[in-house]
């Protein structure tokens, strides 16, 4: 994330927290994150230079006014005339990391070999806030190769209870007794 983005983001977190929006605006910043993803020739378009700053925030007005909350629609307009609307998914991220920090919440990637059931999803998310004490929004990943077991990223460490990292260990391990 760049400075741009954690600066822009921190900022329009801090002024939905004043306005009481936060929940709003970060539901509304994802939705238009995934139509500049859906549509990157949109965001092209308004990232282009060689189309007026003015005409570019029409566009910005004519797709999203009355759809997003004004104080988003000034933001993604402010970051058109900057330059600088590429930015817009570090300035979600950024929002993101505040809102969560300000309610105690904790993202957590489980990876595993096959999906998990909606039970073991839900005891791992419980053992994860008892272990944490923090509320957990718990993604799911497969990955086949992991052969089994479960890989659980959370709040930067990692915690790694699969049978290939078990192999990987036991390997590194004869490795280092017969070197």
């Amino acid at each position: 994330m760049t400075k741009t983005a954690k600066l822009y983001g921190g900022s329009l977190y801090d002024l939905a927290a004043e306005e009481a929006l936060t929940e709003a605006m970060m539901e509304e910043m994802e939705s238009v994150r995934r139509i500049f993803r859906e549509n990157p020739d949109y965001l092209t378009l308004l990232s282009e230079p060689s189309i007026p700053k003015t005409e570019r925030v029409s566009l910005l007005k004519k797709a999203f006014g009355g759809q997003i909350q004004p104080y988003l629609l000034n933001f993604l307009g402010i970051l058109c005339e900057n330059g600088t609307l590429r930015e817009f998914g570090g300035c979600c991220e950024e929002f993101r990391i505040r809102y969560n920090t300000d309610h105690n919440i904790a993202e957590a990637v489980v990876t595993s070999a096959v999906s998990l059931s909606e039970a073991q999803a839900a005891a791992l998310k419980q053992k994860l806030e008892d272990l944490s004490k923090k509320t957990i929004v718990l993604t799911q990943k497969v990955d086949k190769s992991l052969l089994g077991g479960l890989r659980v990223e959370l709040e930067g460490k990692q915690l790694d209870g699969t049978a290939l990292g078990r192999l990987l260990s036991l390997r590194k391990k004869i490795t280092e007794i017969i070197v």
